[in-house]
């Protein structure tokens, strides 16, 4: 997910996706910080266990809830959830809009939701699901199996949505997306509240990609909402949202409005923060000036940024001069500015084999690689060959730029840079014809697939345009794979060869950085996607005494406005 904005904010905040910080100045003020804190954060502990919600939904107290305010840096903010990429993006869209399935706040796994059930064939290709008699959007439409159908095809058939090919596990629904079948040949049935979903293969990780936004009940309608919550109101820099009465578990949503700011301003976002005007802020805030230092949660994401070559273009398009490249990469240098390097793509998962990353640094290699690649390639040595690298114009990325250049200038190579603006960088991708350029991005389900999708030949959210039949082949075997530890070793093989192939550069994984007080605040868990759904949240009964640091910041708050 980058899931998915926004986009290299969040890589000068957490590294699609999220490292922090990317500033040398900020690193040093935050590693500081770190280092008062209990190294539980950054296992994505620390979080109090909440008795109230461990109990289920709805135990809250109605007549202590208020309304909602959350601070986030959002450059870019698309809620059509079927066009939508980014994480911040994703937060928000998974209030409006609902799917059969949504994450369990705490733990991400799928929890019913506009399917009430399910059932598997015996064959593990047939799954059939039973939509709640009581689902309907917020301008009272029932939701049937073919609301839900229609919702899945429309997404296929809308220009650049990134996530359609998720969904290519069902029979036919590829072909339907590249014009090849009609919808009536997809394997998609509805016969009354059951909706029959027909797999090419087995597919025990569905319900995990049927919680991300992109599967949601969606009508084409921007005022349509299916899930807990409507937009009330959009300006410029505040969305309002109110609790959707016709919402199926409408009972259980304790906050009836939740307001968001939009604001990249840290001192007054923090302001609003230490002062009570907001309960909690995402990313954009001033670590050192926040009262209560107890309200910082950090913690590891399964998320990654790298970056990727296009092979859109010669020599570019050879894996001989990407890895001579690869082997002049200064890679302790290149990655010096993150809390958590990365040589690999997929984040490592429990019980996913190790897979040999990028590391090793020759610059002796790397004149032997491009001397072969160029005598195969018939170019002379003395030749000038010129790099395209679109960076989002901010610093960060300029260094990374610097040390690229002073890394492959030795092997002939000339790297142009090409500065795209930050809100525009990720939409701008697919358009420009440069041989590099960076990618952050947050797995959308957890599982290692949720990475290598990126690379699928066919894939919607392929942006290199690589192909490799080994590579494929892997995902094709790992798909057929129903024994866990084998698919992870499949889709293992199939990461070493997109690594071997030279096509990306592991930079960083990624870090969440939030404050919200947990005492006052419920439902609200750290978790490994970063996700936070609004539905979830209520306010405690809390009752402390105001520490003095707290009381004559307010005085002061008071004398500045008086």
């Amino acid at each position: 997910m980058l899931k998915k904005t926004t986009f290299f904010f969040l890589l000068a905040l957490f590294t699609l996706g999220f490292s922090f910080p990317q500033n040398p100045a900020d690193a040093e003020d935050f590693e500081d910080f770190l280092n008062e804190l209990q190294p539980d954060f950054l296992e994505g502990e620390g979080e109090a266990e909440n008795p109230e919600f461990s109990q289920g939904l709805g135990k809250f107290n109605p007549e202590i809830q208020r309304p909602l305010t959350i601070c986030m840096a959002a450059g870019h903010l698309d809620l059509n959830p079927h066009t939508s990429s980014y994480s911040t993006e994703s937060q928000v869209i998974n209030a409006l809009q609902e799917g059969l399935f949504c994450y369990d706040p705490k733990t991400l796994d799928p929890l019913p939701a506009l399917a009430s059930d399910y059932r598997i064939s015996r064959d593990k290709k047939r799954w059939t699901f039973t939509i709640r008699d009581n689902a309907k959007t917020s301008d009272g439409l029932q939701i049937t199996p073919q609301t839900v159908i229609d919702s899945w095809l429309r997404l296929q058939k809308t220009p650049d949505a990134p996530y359609a090919s998720l969904l290519d596990c069902i029979r036919g629904i590829k072909e339907y997306r590249e014009g090849k079948i009609g919808q009536e040949e997809v394997g998609l049935k509805a016969n009354g509240q059951k909706l029959t979903v027909t797999l090419n293969n087995p597919t025990a990780h569905l319900p995990r990609i049927l919680c991300h936004h992109a599967f949601s009940v969606f009508t084409g309608n921007m005022e349509s909402f299916s899930g807990a919550y409507v937009l009330k109101t959009r300006e410029e820099n505040t969305l309002v949202l109110e609790k959707n009465e016709n919402y199926w578990d409408s009972q259980n949503v304790a906050v009836g409005q939740i307001v968001i700011e939009i604001s990249e301003d840290k001192s007054e976002n923090t302001w609003l923060f230490n002062t009570g005007r907001a309960d909690w802020l995402i990313s954009s805030f001033d670590i050192n000036s926040l009262l209560n230092k107890d309200a910082v949660r950090i913690s590891a994401v399964f998320g990654t940024t790298y970056l990727f070559f296009t092979c859109k273009n010669p020599v570019w398009n050879d894996a001989d001069f990407r890895n001579a490249l690869l082997a002049a990469v200064p890679w302790g240098k290149l990655r010096s500015d993150n809390l958590i390097q990365a040589t690999t793509l997929v984040y490592p998962l429990s019980g996913y084999p190790e897979v040999e990353g990028l590391y090793e640094t020759s610059e002796e290699e790397a004149l032997e690689l491009m001397e072969d690649a160029r005598k195969k390639a018939g170019i002379a040595p003395d030749k000038k060959l010129q790099l395209t690298f679109g960076i989002a114009d901010n610093d960060y990325m300029k260094g990374l730029a610097r040390i690229l250049m002073e890394a492959w200038e030795p092997l002939g190579v000339e790297l142009v840079t090409f500065k795209i603006s930050e809100d525009q960088y990720l939409s701008n991708i697919p358009y420009l014809n440069y041989d590099l350029f960076s990618y952050s991005w947050i797995g959308d389900f957890a599982d290692p697939l949720a990475f290598l999708e990126l690379f699928r030949e066919g894939s919607t959210l392929n942006q290199t345009k690589w192909t490799n039949p080994k590579f494929t082949e892997k995902l094709l075997q790992a798909a057929e794979e129903t024994d866990e530890k084998e698919r992870y070793r499949l889709l293992g093989k199939a990461e070493q060869i997109l690594l071997d192939d030279g096509v990306i550069m592991p930079v960083s994984h990624s870090i969440s950085l939030h404050a919200v007080n947990p005492t006052e605040l419920g439902g609200w868990y750290t978790n490994a996607l970063d996700i936070h759904p609004l539905k979830n949240l209520y306010f405690r009964e809390t009752k402390y005494e105001m520490p003095d640091n707290v009381a004559f910041y307010l005085w002061q708050d008071a004398s500045r406005i008086f």
